[in-house]
């Protein structure tokens, strides 16, 4: 299967190297690379990629609000941050207007085809050092009135673990049942917080008031 990705990033430089990685790679290709989140808006609907690489810090729209309208527009479009900062408010606000995950620039290259790998089969990639400030953001939180009047202790651990990052088969391993059972948990869990993906559900989970 081919892994057709969109780029937003202006710098030239780096947007280049992007799509040179990408069409060099085998099973990924960019169908599309734009250096605004404007040109973004227009273009990405028309080329429906799989996965688009987000700059964060564009002139004008930024990479949050670009995410935030493209996800309005495209509800399944997976989405993944390209950015130099990796501090907890701008991840909160990148997964909260949809990100699908969130990788530091430097980063870039084998690590990046993993990701976006990893995104397509329902992962939540992001770099060490996010992954740690996200971690310790989601061990001071507790669960919305909303997720805890909603949803069953079960379907509640498998949420936390969907938040942590977790992955169908590691969420069946730790919990010992099958991954099936997980998808349909995963499912109600969806259907009862009427959410359509992993990070909208991430988002009830955190929110705290209506």
């Amino acid at each position: 299967m081919i892994r057709k990705t969109a780029i937003v990033e202006d710098d030239a430089g780096i947007r280049d190297e992007l799509v040179a990685l990408l069409n060099t790679s085998p099973g990924y290709r960019c169908v599309g690379a734009c250096s605004s989140a404007e040109r973004a808006l227009v273009d990405i609907p028309f080329w429906r990629p799989d996965v688009v690489l987000m700059d964060i810090n564009l002139p004008g729209i930024s990479g949050i609000e670009c995410v935030a309208r493209l996800r309005a527009k495209m509800p399944n479009l997976l989405i993944l941050m390209l950015t130099v900062y990796d501090d907890g408010d701008r991840i909160f606000h990148a997964l909260k207007a949809g990100a699908n995950g969130y990788l530091v620039k430097r980063l870039v290259g084998s690590k990046l085809l993993e990701a976006i790998e990893d995104v397509c089969t329902g992962g939540a990639p992001m770099s060490c050092q996010i992954a740690r400030k996200v971690v310790q953001f989601f061990h001071n939180s507790v669960p919305s009135a909303e997720v805890s009047e909603n949803l069953s202790p079960r379907e509640i651990e498998v949420l936390e673990m969907l938040v942590a990052g977790h992955l169908f088969k590691e969420i069946a391993d730790r919990l010992g049942i099958g991954t099936e059972t997980v998808r349909t948990h995963v499912n109600h869990i969806y259907r009862k917080l009427h959410v359509r993906s992993r990070t909208e559900a991430v988002v009830k989970y955190l929110k705290k008031t209506p």
